[in-house]
C-alpha cells in the first residue's frame, strides 16, 4: 500500500521521501506546488494542501499510512485537525506524526501546544501512531550562519541547561523506518512516542566553542536575553512568528532540552549507526 508524505518539500519531508524510496516503499506526496517535487525514485504527486478537504480526499485514496508534518503557521492546528479527520474518514489508521520535544510541558509556546493537541487527537481518535518528538533542529543554524561568520557571535539564546540538537537526516530516517514498520504491520500497533535528540547536549557556550574550533577564530556566545534574537527574526518572518521563536528560546534557557535515559541508545538502535553531530554539521556548513 501507499505511504502519503505531507510537508514533502521541506528539510525533513524531502529526506523522509528519499529514505522511503531507498527502501522500496510506494510513496505519494501532497504539495501545493508540484513543480518543487523533484525526487530520486518513483514518487506520485498529489496537488493540494491540508486545508483543502477535497484535495485530501483524493490524496488519501489508496493510502494506508500517513506521515503528518504541519509547518509552523498561524493555522497549524486547523490543518492538523482537518488532516486527521480526513484520514479517519478515508479509513487510514496508521500515522507517523512529527511533534516536538516536551510538547506536553511547554504549553505557552504556540506550536508546542498545537502539537500536543494533535497528539491528544491521535490518542482519542484511536489511531495507530508513532509520535516523533524532535528537539531543536541542528539545521536551523543555517539561519544564523551569517551572524556567526560575519560577527563572530553565536546568537541563538539556548542557555546553560543544554539542548540535545538533532539533525534533520536522523529525524527523517527514523520517520521512514517507523512508517514502513507501521505500514507493513499485520494489524494495529499501539501508540508509541520517540524522543529525537542528538548525541551531544550543548549549551550556548558549547556551541560557540564548536564554532571557534571550526572557524579557527574566537566566537562568543551572545547570551541568554532573547530580545535581539526576536528582533533579528522579525526582519525576515512575521512578527507573531518571531515572538513565538522568542518564547521557544526562553524555554531553552529555563528548561533546556535534555534527553531522557535511554533516548540516544534507542535511536542508535533504530538507525543502526551513530547520530549526526553538531560539529560535523557546522564544519560542513562552513565548507
Amino acid at each position: 500500500m501507499t505511504i502519503l508524505v505531507t510537508g514533502a518539500t521541506g528539510r525533513v519531508g524531502r529526506n523522509v521521501v528519499e529514505q522511503l524510496t531507498k527502501r522500496g516503499a510506494s510513496v505519494r506526496v501532497l504539495t501545493r506546488d508540484p513543480a518543487k517535487t523533484i525526487f530520486n525514485g518513483d514518487v506520485e504527486v498529489a496537488k493540494g494542501d491540508l486545508l483543502d478537504f477535497d484535495a485530501l480526499r483524493n490524496a488519501f485514496n489508496g493510502v494506508r499510512t500517513l506521515f503528518l508534518l504541519n509547518a509552523v503557521t498561524g493555522d497549524e492546528f486547523t490543518q492538523a485537525i482537518i488532516a486527521l479527520n480526513a484520514a479517519r474518514a478515508a479509513g487510514i489508521e496508521r500515522v507517523v506524526y512529527l511533534s516536538v520535544f516536551d510538547a506536553d510541558r511547554a504549553v505557552n509556546v504556540p506550536h508546542f501546544a498545537v502539537k500536543f493537541g494533535a497528539e491528544r487527537m491521535l490518542e482519542a481518535m484511536g489511531f495507530s501512531a508513532t509520535i516523533l518528538r524532535p528537539s531543536y533542529f541542528i539545521d536551523n543554524e543555517v539561519m544564523i550562519k551569517d551572524v556567526i561568520m560575519n560577527y563572530n557571535v553565536y546568537p541563538m539564546p539556548i542557555g546553560s541547561k543544554g539542548v540535545a540538537m538533532v539533525d534533520a537526516r536522523d529525524i527523517a530516517e527514523v520517520a521512514a523506518i517507523e512508517l514502513i514498520r507501521r505500514d507493513q504491520a499485520p494489524g494495529k500497533l499501539p501508540i508509541e512516542t520517540i524522543n529525537l535528540v542528538g548525541p551531544d547536549t550543548l549549551t550556548g557556550a558549547d556551541a560557540a566553542a564548536i564554532w571557534t574550533e571550526v572557524l579557527g577564530r574566537p566566537v562568543a556566545y551572545g547570551g541568554d536575553d532573547p530580545s535581539g534574537f526576536e528582533a533579528n527574526m522579525a526582519t525576515f518572518m512575521p512578527k507573531w512568528m518571531a515572538y513565538e521563536m522568542r518564547l521557544m528560546a526562553e524555554r531553552y534557557v529555563s528548561d533546556g532540552m535534555i534527553p531522557e535515559a535511554g533516548d540516544r541508545e534507542r535511536l542508535t538502535g533504530i538507525l543502526g549507526r551513530p547520530l549526526h553531530t553538531y560539529r560535523d554539521f557546522a564544519a560542513a556548513l562552513v565548507g
